[in-house]
């Protein structure tokens, strides 16, 4: 099989990413934080060196301002639903995946609105002035993504932070599809709110996500319960990480995102988004020549890209094309991946697009057996 449905989860994992979730089976059996015996205190600390080792992936202000979550929509919904009242508006770009849209699609039926900013494809000057203009007296939050999931467009998400602040308003940013291909330092740009996917670009497991707080701004919390500490109160605690971590937290999944976020920092993150955008170069310059097949944007630049490429072939459903390639032994994800805005956006709501994004692991072959599998897909198509 060839696997090139990374933006949705990555695979393979390392093994040292394999092998630290099955040794945490035996060694980090006890619940964190809920116990003064020797397992329980292993793996608090383990827990502890977790969030250290992300505070200084993300250059963080410190280890508690690691909220650990089971997934990017888990934190999305968490700064969203935390932090908005009625009456208030929220700017959003035309890009934006389901895990911003249906939670703020729900707070509308309170009174909550917002305003769609349209990006600007290789022109981030216009993208800017876009969030500009949707910015009015109300607007208590701006939430975009840092990377389409479904065009690889990156957002100028630093000169939009500053835009916010410049107003008053704070920022999220939903870096699903950025953390572990875009370097990301939190001091430096300022976001307030990071949500991040540990199993996307992090290539950690499966069940593990992040919020990230970069500010002192207050979120409610969405759900209550017991945090190990202040056990005496009914009263959520105050402190961080413990008010938005209620509950037995995935030790193993946890370890397995130290371990491959350890990983990365020693490939590089701009190795491996490297390595990736000139195999997604190399596609584009390929399926440009293919007449049948169309494509949507410019060719990808690292400026304004992030390694993903979706494609068509004239006069085939998105669907149709993956089952094809999957017969081929080819895995890709069709569709509309779950962020019918970016489909609107470039006028594939109906059937979708066929989206490939390779891994670290992804070799040139790859990419050539692929682009051989279309070819052999059309000539069957003429025959018809």
């Amino acid at each position: 099989m060839i696997y090139l449905d990374n933006s949705a989860t990555t695979f393979p994992k390392p093994r040292v990413v394999i092998n630290s979730v099955n040794n945490s089976f035996m060694k980090y059996g006890a619940n964190p934080g809920r116990g003064g015996h020797q397992l329980a205190i292993r793996s608090s600390q383990i827990m502890f060196d977790s969030r250290n080792t992300l505070m200084r992936f993300f250059n963080a202000s410190d280890e508690n301002s690691i909220i650990f979550t089971g997934s990017c929509t888990t934190a999305c919904n968490m700064v969203l639903k935390g932090l908005l009242k009625s009456g208030d508006h929220v700017v959003v770009s035309c890009l934006e995946h389901n895990a911003v849209m249906r939670p703020l699609q729900k707070l509308s039926e309170n009174g909550i609105n917002y305003t769609v900013a349209r990006v600007y494809p290789n022109d981030n000057d216009k993208t800017l002035d876009s969030f500009r203009k949707a910015i009015n007296q109300d607007t208590r939050l701006i939430f975009c993504i840092y990377a389409s999931n479904v065009w690889g467009i990156k957002l100028p998400i630093d000169r939009i932070t500053a835009l916010a602040h410049l107003y008053g308003i704070p920022i999220a940013v939903d870096a699903a599809q950025a953390a572990g291909i875009v370097p990301i330092d939190l001091k430096e740009s300022g976001i307030d709110f990071l949500c991040c996917a540990g199993h996307k670009g992090l290539y950690g497991p499966m069940g593990t996500g992040m919020l990230i707080f970069n500010t002192d701004i207050p979120l409610d919390t969405i759900i209550e319960g017991g945090t190990g500490s202040n056990s005496y109160s009914l009263e959520q605690p105050e402190i961080l990480p413990d008010r938005f971590e209620s509950g037995t937290q995935n030790l193993p999944g946890i370890v397995g995102l130290k371990a491959s976020t350890e990983f990365i920092m020693r490939r590089g993150v701009n190795n491996i988004a490297n390595s990736e955008m000139r195999l997604i170069q190399y596609l584009y310059d390929r399926f440009s020549k293919i007449k049948e097949v169309k494509l949507y944007t410019d060719r990808p630049e690292s400026e304004h890209y992030v390694p993903l490429l979706s494609f068509n072939i004239e006069g085939m459903d998105s669907e149709t094309i993956s089952a094809m390639l999957d017969k081929y032994g080819i895995a890709v994800r069709a569709g509309l991946h779950c962020a019918p805005f970016a489909h609107e956006f470039f006028g594939t709501i109906d059937g979708g697009a066929v989206r490939v994004s390779p891994s670290m692991f992804t070799t040139r072959n790859d990419m050539d057996y692929l682009v051989n599998a279309i070819l052999k897909i059309i000539h069957n198509l003429r025959k018809h």
